[in-house]
């Protein structure tokens, strides 16, 4: 039998699934990852933290599914989280994660020399982060990666590789494919750009060494990965124009199916491309990182059982973690809004999930907006995705079916990238 192997490596853990030529479940297995250092708006994290993880996790999976013949292997990391290395791979930096956004004055430089609609137009972005980064290291020799481009070459020991999708936020033209002429104004060393192919495209083949530790007797070919959202996406099987996606997960991250392409960077549109179409989305900062901070998992899943949409609390908030916005608005300076609190904590959980959806609301109607189709079904991903009420209430508001995917893994749509290459 053969296998396929779809690897995510997310904000709280990396998690393995192993489908046949089926696309069934064979075997999945995860371990956690620490959080992140955060101070202020730079959140930064050990490049070498991520290796040891995706170790242990194939660690764990492999003997699951020893019997079968393991074929490929494909890979998605966080959007934006970047990190400069040598040409052979030893990092030079942390990395910055997607949700790092110290670097203003790189973003300030961006916007005099990048197209108004550029996804690389903000702190956040994987080409800011780039900036800030040879400004504050001394490395005459750099690549720039991101977390899924430095991890598959982790795994063949062939680096300066990335993902149309991964490569959006670095500067990336996804209409005419390539490195745009722009870039050439912020002095970047030469060749520190990846090159880039398709999601799915071949890369390379599992290092010897790495074969031998799992011993697989039979080359396995990696292939090109992607960012979690889109993986996210490609996992629920969703195929119709104007079907939405929302990842409910430690942040807010929306996509609709659309025949046309979206960009807006004043506002965090952005548009990947899948296949002969195109992922219209953006990513708030909000999300259920806030509700962990706030509450404990008991306490989420006693107050979930309490919630009652039929009555909206007409509590205003807008639960981010920290200062800083990307979508529905790109505002570093937003604030969090999670005042005035009420006796009841039940109310205020109910008041948060409100802010969260009225959020997805405001964020699918302005894609909307800008010549994305509005969704005519929504299906959510993620921790939140079980959770009927709250599902309820979301329904509410965006006006349309809400329906929980039946696969919730992003680890499942990698896999299912390296299935169908």
């Amino acid at each position: 039998m053969d296998s396929f192997i779809g690897i995510d490596i997310g904000t709280s853990a990396c998690r393995a699934c192993a489908i046949d030529d089926q696309a069934r479940v064979l075997a999945e297995a995860r371990i956690p990852l620490p959080a992140p250092k955060r101070s202020g708006d730079h959140v930064e994290q050990d490049p070498g933290i991520w290796w040891q993880c995706l170790l242990a996790t194939l660690d764990a999976l492999n003997p699951l599914i020893a019997h079968t013949r393991i074929r490929r292997l494909a890979l998605d990391g966080t959007s934006a989280t970047l990190l400069l290395c040598a040409p052979d791979g030893t990092p030079y930096t942390p990395g910055l994660m997607y949700n790092d956004c110290r670097a203003v004055a790189p973003a300030e430089r961006i916007r005099q020399a990048a197209p108004a609609d550029s996804a690389a137009n903000s702190p956040c972005s994987s080409l800011a982060k780039l900036l800030y980064l040879k400004d504050h290291v001394a490395a005459p020799d750099y690549l720039a990666l991101h977390q899924a481009d430095w991890l598959s070459g982790q795994l063949t020991g062939n680096f300066g590789i990335s993902d149309e999708n991964n490569a959006l936020k670095l500067g990336y033209d996804p209409l005419l494919r390539c490195w745009p002429d722009w870039l050439r104004s912020l002095n970047l060393a030469d060749g520190c750009l990846p090159d880039v192919v398709a999601p799915g495209e071949y890369v390379s083949m599992v290092s010897k060494a790495l074969a031998a530790r799992w011993n697989w007797t039979s080359a396995v070919e990696v292939v090109a990965g992607t960012t979690d959202s889109t993986a996210g996406f490609i996992a629920t099987g969703a195929q119709r124009d104007g079907t939405g996606v929302t990842a409910l997960g430690s942040t807010l991250v929306l996509k609709v199916l659309s025949p046309q392409p979206v960009f807006n960077a004043r506002h965090g549109i952005y548009s990947h491309r899948l296949g002969d179409r195109w992922l219209v989305g953006g990513a708030s900062n909000a999300g259920g990182a806030v509700l962990r901070r706030l509450f404990s998992p008991c306490d989420i899943r006693r107050y979930s059982r309490l919630l009652d949409p039929s009555r909206c609390t007409g509590l205003d908030y807008y639960p981010l973690p920290a200062i800083g916005e990307r979508f529905p608005v790109a505002d570093p300076d937003l604030q969090p809004r999670l005042s005035p609190r009420p006796a009841s904590d039940l109310e205020f959980f109910q008041g948060l999930l409100e802010g969260l959806a009225r959020i997805e609301q405001q964020g699918y109607r302005r894609l909307a907006a800008f010549g994305a189709p509005y969704p005519e079904q929504v299906i959510t991903v993620g921790g939140g995705a079980a959770n009927r009420a709250w599902t309820q209430i979301r329904a509410g508001m965006l006006g349309v079916p809400v329906t929980c995917a039946a696969q919730q893994e992003a680890a499942y749509g990698a896999a299912l990238l390296a299935l169908r290459r």
